[in-house]
């Protein structure tokens, strides 16, 4: 199947063609096409339904249960927020990052535990080398 995007594009507005873009939004990347000359902008609709889903999802409220499980409390992660993840993430690994953010603020990072670990180790050894 081919992309619209593949294609040439000319602006409705000053008849130019348009040139790809990549637009980046709360970590999204997005492709658009734009016009040199009026600077209109066109997103790809594929692109733009995947980032309203994630906007959908972020200003959805979850409440979820705590429970004592072992020595340690457990919290369920809605299915529907872990599958959007792995759709957009391809591969997740079973283990997340989890992190003291603030005072009442826990975050929780999917996004290869092993990738940030490479990489907080590789600032380690900068700063080790800087000193």
């Amino acid at each position: 199947m081919t992309d619209l995007f593949d294609n040439t594009i000319l602006c409705s507005k000053c008849d130019v063609k348009m040139k790809k873009a990549e637009i980046t939004k709360n970590g999204f990347v997005l492709r658009a096409v734009l016009c040199p000359e009026c600077k209109s902008m066109i997103i790809h609709p594929s692109d733009e339904q995947e980032y309203n889903r994630f906007i959908n999802l972020k200003n959805k409220d979850f409440r979820v249960k705590m429970r004592l499980v072992g020595n340690s409390y457990a919290v369920s992660i809605p299915k529907e927020i872990v599958s959007f993840i792995r759709e957009q993430e391809k591969i997740m690994d079973d283990m997340v990052r989890l992190c003291f953010e603030d005072f009442g603020r826990l975050s929780l990072n999917f996004g290869g535990v092993r990738e940030l670990e490479k990489r907080d180790q590789l600032k380690e050894a900068e700063l080790r080398r800087r000193r």
